[in-house]
């Protein structure tokens, strides 16, 4: 990494964000890079697709959800009265 020739102001909010994400001995700037990825893995776009379910397609995804942590609440209602 090169010595940093722009600065960018973020809120306080962002800049938490990122010392959550960062891993020892990273700067803010690997942070980023490794979170919008380098030249070399451009065509990796982390959040390429996201937010074009249709409206009917993301409701069924939350009703799954919902219904499978019903069942797995359930579950372990069960094991823990045959206890």
């Amino acid at each position: 990494m090169g010595a940093a020739n722009e600065q960018i102001r973020v809120s306080d909010t962002v800049k938490r964000e990122i010392e959550r994400r960062r891993r020892e001995g990273e700067s803010y700037n690997d942070v980023l890079e490794r979170l919008f990825g380098t030249d070399r893995d451009r065509d990796r776009d982390l959040l390429a697709g996201a937010g074009f379910w249709s409206s009917e397609t993301a409701e069924q995804a939350r009703e799954n959800r919902e219904a499978s942590e019903e069942k797995s609440i359930e579950r372990m209602q069960r094991r823990s009265q045959d206890e």
